[in-house]
């Protein structure tokens, strides 16, 4: 069966964002996963903060629309939000709107696209009509950075992720998606969640100048 983002894999996530592990994330409220969770109350309170952001968002999930570098009628339908060729970042729906990004992962999650990466593929690597560029990157990077700040969602592998990564992050099966695997200036493809660090540390020197 293909597991879906419930609302225990949810609550594990976030535990593991704010820094207390559950254990795997699968759905399954253990014992590790209870603990976790009264932990990640007690700090979040300490805080002056309730464990997540009244609007339910919660995680960030990063996307490329496979597109030229403006918005097609199909990614303005998918995505919270779009960034085109010239770093412009477009958004469509508010953040806490369901939207249809990642299969069965979709709840308490934001959308955000690049435009870009029409034609590529992923073995034997092509860039394709329209390959990421850095202006676009840099431009994820600040707005991811401006959403975590609004909405209290750590830099982290479980709450700041690529399509990519989650499958093997958030255990929520894929259809094997390679978004965002290479970045510019790379010769190709590499592991999603070395490539998702790369894109962790942009998100972590923007929030360093909010």
């Amino acid at each position: 069966m293909t597991a879906v983002m419930n609302a225990v894999r949810a609550r594990q996530a976030r535990c593991a964002a704010l820094g207390f592990w559950p254990g795997p994330i699968d759905g399954i409220n253990g014992s590790r996963t209870r603990a976790a969770y009264a932990a990640a109350l007690a700090a979040q309170k300490a805080r002056g903060q309730p464990f997540q952001h009244s609007s339910g968002v919660t995680r960030i999930h990063w996307h490329w629309a496979a597109s030229g570098y403006a918005a097609s009628t199909e990614a303005m339908a998918a995505y919270h939000a779009l960034i085109l060729g010239d770093g412009e970042v477009r958004w469509l729906a508010d953040p806490a709107t369901p939207r249809s990004h990642t299969l069965n992962a979709n709840g308490g999650a934001v959308g955000l696209s690049i435009c870009a990466m029409a034609g590529a593929n992923e073995r034997p690597f092509v860039w394709g009509r329209a390959p990421l560029l850095p202006v676009q990157v840099s431009a994820l990077a600040r707005e991811t950075a401006r959403l975590c700040r609004i909405y209290d969602i750590p830099v982290s592998r479980w709450s700041t992720l690529s399509h990519a990564e989650i499958q093997p992050s958030l255990g929520v099966v894929q259809k094997n998606k390679w978004d965002i695997t290479v970045l510019p200036g790379m010769a190709g493809p590499a592991d999603p969640i070395s490539v998702g660090d790369r894109l962790r540390d942009l998100v972590s020197r923007e929030l360093s100048t909010l």
